[in-house]
């Protein structure tokens, strides 16, 4: 029965053993997923920024563009009422004959 005991007990040493080393290859496995898990966000989040700044810039050069083409506008208004006015001179002028 001792070596029955002996031979049982070698068998849970060497299964504890397989356990243990399986276990720290696992954490060891698990310890880098978590490294390169936080890597990954680490990126993301530096890409997220970079998206929000893009999205800010583009939202400024949107409205700068809407700006540009009021003052387009605004620009050919003046234009028109200065040929208005010139036409109404014209006709003052004929008046006054």
């Amino acid at each position: 029965m001792n070596v029955d005991t002996s031979e049982i007990s070698s068998k849970i040493k060497q299964k504890v053993q397989v356990l243990v080393f399986t276990y720290e290859r696992l954490k060891q496995e698990n310890d880098q997923l978590k490294a390169h898990q936080a890597e990954l966000e680490n990126k993301l989040k530096a890409k997220e920024l970079a998206f929000n700044e893009l999205e800010e810039r583009y939202s400024r050069l949107k409205l700068a563009k809407a700006v540009e083409a009021s003052d387009a506008e605004v620009h050919e208004a003046k234009i028109k009422v200065n040929r208005m006015v010139r036409e109404i001179d014209k006709c003052i002028a004929l008046l006054n004959r």
